[in-house]
């Protein structure tokens, strides 16, 4: 029988570093979103090095690519 892989999680909290504001957002299925501007504060945010994303920085949910066993993180 073969093995079958889990959904992706396609939602995150992002937590932004510079004040501290929290929104859940949809994370693309298929890519890694490289940027995001806080809905609090209107900071730029880009991953931090080694991460392949915003939501692999920042989210409390690892991107799907990641969460699939593949991206940069």
């Amino acid at each position: 029988m073969a093995a079958t892989q889990e959904p992706a999680v396609t939602q995150s909290a992002l937590t932004c570093p510079r004040c501290g504001g929290v929104s859940v957002e949809s994370m693309p299925t298929d890519a890694c979103q490289w940027f995001y501007d806080c809905r609090h504060c209107g900071a730029a945010l880009k991953p931090l090095p080694g991460d392949c994303c915003v939501f692999c920085s920042y989210g409390d949910v690892a991107c799907p690519p990641v969460q699939r066993g593949g991206g940069g993180r």
